[in-house]
């Protein structure tokens, strides 16, 4: 398989995976469970990155910044949950969110489309 049919398979299953927050969202929202309002407002955020991993599928190359952020963010996101997973009362279940962001994050960089010749030229440049 070549690295950019990965890459889209990736963006797929993670933008499917993302947009799927929608779900709990909307029920959440139905039924006015105001415990949940902050999970629900971080979810939407992620419901919306996961439908424009979607539209990158067909020119990931063209979207270049939208996959760097999905790594990163995914990154920050699993320091966070890690760190509150050991703190003072952490819920070590979230571990296995840690390790879900962190692969989700290695998979988009190392499959990450290579800057174009002239974005590189350009670069040395400057």
């Amino acid at each position: 398989m070549s690295r950019e049919r990965a890459l889209k398979v990736v963006l797929v299953l993670v933008g499917l995976a993302f947009s799927a927050g929608v779900f709990p969202v909307a029920d959440s929202l139905r039924h006015q469970n105001q415990a949940m309002y902050t999970f629900d407002m971080m979810l939407s955020l992620y419901v919306a990155l996961g439908i424009f991993l979607l539209i990158a599928v067909p020119n990931p190359s063209a979207n270049r910044s939208l996959i760097a952020f999905t790594a990163w963010s995914s990154f920050a996101h699993a320091a966070v949950m890690a760190v509150t997973s050991f703190s003072k009362g952490g819920y070590r279940g979230d571990l296995w969110g840690v390790a879900v962001l962190v692969i989700i994050g290695i998979f988009l960089i190392v499959l990450a489309p290579a800057k174009p010749s002239s974005e590189r030229a350009s670069a040395a440049v400057v």
